[in-house]
């Protein structure tokens, strides 16, 4: 009967060995078959959450996409990724698609998704401020980001629209993206426009305080997009429709799971925050309505944009936006 019993256990063992054998190998098959799109992202922040969201939900992988995440600081290094191969898809302002098209360049980039439709900056100051707006910025000094950047452009844009003169606003256009935090800490500036986390990291630690949000006082604008090479786009089509189904996943998750929730889904992003910190945070851009329900790219946003980089000066005449926004795969 002992013999019978260690029998019937081998046996058991056996099975249950081969069973998990063949469930790695199904699973070394599936993963196989996933197609690895290497992605730079202009900025690491809680503002691109509906990404995160669906990379860690698993949107991708439903589409057979695994997505190779890069960050590359500020939108020229990003398209300088792209334009060189190093990435197949760049995440940042469709400026600077325009940028390369005006260059002349052949095979130019495309947005084929839109994630964003505000500014994802809050305003900063070194002092605390009640009733902040945005006159309170005349005869001061505030760090805007680099020059010809979206950052930059939609302070401006949203100065004149809120009536203030620009004239009387001391705007610093000569700091990178990602070093404006410290920028602003070492500097003699007033304000700085900065994303999250880095805005609640410095109100944290007593640097500074948060007093506005420049995506309202900008409006919707279409601030940060997907983009590829048109011979990426017309080379792997299948990529950028599966890419636009899990991205719309990420944005339709947003809108209807609480920011508790969200936070702790994209908690392994952001390993040094807190589920707290991370709530808040989100709380602040689902306020503000900052992300796009679809990956739509309307000709109207793409003509505000335009004017944003025409009101700064950065650009004489409008591109025709069926060159540059492919909306064959976008999802409305």
């Amino acid at each position: 009967m002992k013999k019978f019993i260690i029998y019937l256990i081998c046996i058991f063992v056996l099975c249950l060995s081969s069973f998990l054998i063949l469930k790695n190998k199904d699973n070394e098959d599936k993963n196989n078959k996933l197609k690895t799109v290497k992605v730079a992202e202009v900025a690491h922040s809680i503002f691109y959450a509906p990404q995160y969201v669906a990379i860690k939900k698993g949107f991708f992988k439903d589409e057979n996409i695994k997505i190779d995440l890069s960050l590359t600081p500020g939108a020229d290094k990003v398209t300088a990724a792209v334009l060189s191969g190093d990435v197949d898809v760049g995440f940042c302002g469709s400026e600077a698609s325009i940028y390369v098209y005006n260059s002349n360049e052949k095979d130019y980039i495309v947005t084929f998704a839109s994630l964003t439709k505000r500014d994802g900056s809050f305003i900063v100051s070194k002092k605390k401020m009640k009733n902040f707006t945005l006159k309170d910025l005349e005869n001061k000094k505030i760090i805007g980001g680099r020059d010809g950047g979206m950052p930059e452009m939609t302070l401006e844009y949203a100065l004149k629209k809120n009536n203030v003169d620009i004239n009387k606003v001391d705007i610093d256009k000569s700091v990178d993206f990602a070093l404006m935090a410290s920028a602003f800490i070492n500097s003699n500036s007033d304000f700085v426009t900065l994303f999250e986390p880095s805005a609640t990291k410095i109100e944290n630690e007593k640097m500074g305080y948060i007093v506005g949000y420049l995506g309202e006082y900008a409006g919707e604008v279409p601030y940060t997009s997907y983009n590829a090479r048109k011979s990426y786009i017309n080379n792997n089509q299948n990529v950028i429709e599966g890419f636009n189904k899990a991205i719309t996943k990420g944005q339709e998750y947003v809108y209807t799971h609480n920011e508790e929730e969200i936070a702790k889904t994209i908690i392994d992003f952001f390993p040094d925050m807190t589920i707290n910190e991370l709530t808040k945070m989100i709380k602040r851009y689902k306020d503000n309505n900052a992300w796009g329900k679809n990956t739509y790219f309307k000709k109207e946003e793409f003509d505000r944009l335009q004017e944003i980089m025409i009101n700064a000066g950065k650009l004489d005449k409008k591109v025709d936006y069926n060159k540059l926004v492919n909306t064959k795969y976008m999802i409305k």
